[in-house]
């Protein structure tokens, strides 16, 4: 019993999700250590326990600098760096050109007039294209994300939940992909809101009676974006993920969370509450959490709710991976 509840503490993911990290140093932001040190921010993140790394993909991103980048080069170049440094790895595929999200499921440019047994082998074929370039650097991700944040499914309008039916497709279609090339990769399914129990028992019903294939229940937990502390909610989420690994039989896991850059205890004391109670999910389930872009300083992306100071430096919160 010992050395199985220390193999489940080993394997816990403390990550992080850097998909501006590449950007961050195109424009010339400096980071630095502890101690005031200019340093590569991947060493600083693993100096805070960070294990893993997360990186989005977008199938033909631009060239803007607010809105460009993570294209498939630029993901397999960050992927073999973090692979260099000893970091785990997951892959954030979007099927899209941009951001994706809750408000924004937008088709790639080139897949726009496609129908949609076309799109079902353009997921197909761009999912695998992926992997095949991973692999081909001998990169293997632990993890690899079908669609980000899709409560109401992805590739709008064809893969709506709407038409439940035709989003297991699309999910499957990239769920073999990953499977053709990394046989033990686990597929995650990822939705927003991990506090809000019926958004992911209609959706993960819903697909279960599709037919549909994952491996891994992924949750996205930001309190701010809630105006809740997390002190409401935070039982929520760990019932909710509590119940998905039973209800489903699968591994779960916060794929995104994050807190305010200037309440730094606030935000440390959010993430240690949610790394323990990940880690008690019954059966070594709760596979580890991940922070998003606790790098994006505000002074730089004007996001609020980075783990980076005014300094250069990163914030107490992220100490909490240390634990």
């Amino acid at each position: 019993m010992i050395n199985k509840q220390y193999a489940e503490v080993t394997n816990f993911a403390k990550g992080a999700d850097v998909g501006w990290l590449q950007q961050m140093e195109a424009t010339g932001y400096t980071f630095y250590n502890d101690n005031g040190e200019e340093e590569d921010c991947l060493k600083i993140l693993k100096e805070h326990g960070i294990n893993s790394i997360r990186l989005r993909a977008w199938v033909n991103p631009s060239d803007d600098p607010g809105s460009g980048h993570c294209s498939t080069a630029e993901v397999v170049e960050m992927a073999v760096r973090a692979k260099n440094m000893g970091f785990r790895l997951m892959i954030d595929l979007h099927y899209s050109d941009s951001w994706a999200d809750p408000a924004n499921q937008k088709k790639p440019a080139a897949w726009e007039n496609h129908s949609f047994e076309e799109l079902v082998l353009d997921v197909y074929n761009y999912t695998l294209e992926v992997m095949n370039a991973l692999k081909s650097k001998e990169v293997y991700p632990e993890w690899v994300q079908i669609g980000n944040e899709i409560p109401d499914g992805m590739l709008w309008p064809e893969g709506s939940t709407k038409n439940f039916k035709q989003l297991s497709m699309l999910l499957n279609s990239g769920y073999e992909a990953v499977k053709a090339v990394f046989k033990k990769a686990k597929v995650i399914i990822h939705l927003d809101q991990g506090d809000d129990r019926k958004r992911f028992i209609s959706f993960f019903d819903n697909h279960k009676a599709n037919g549909g294939k994952y491996d891994v229940i992924g949750v996205s937990y930001y309190p701010w974006w809630l105006k809740k502390d997390y002190t409401e909610t935070i039982d929520n989420l760990s019932n909710n993920l509590n119940e998905y690994a039973v209800r489903y039989g699968k591994e779960v896991m916060i794929c995104e969370i994050g807190g305010e850059d200037t309440k730094i205890e606030n935000t440390y004391d959010m993430l240690k509450e949610a790394i323990l109670r990940v880690k008690a999910i019954q059966e070594g389930k709760g596979l580890g959490v991940f922070y998003w872009e606790p790098e994006g300083a505000y002074s730089w992306s004007k996001y609020k709710l980075s783990a980076w100071g005014d300094d250069g430096k990163p914030t107490a919160a992220l100490d909490a991976f240390l634990l």
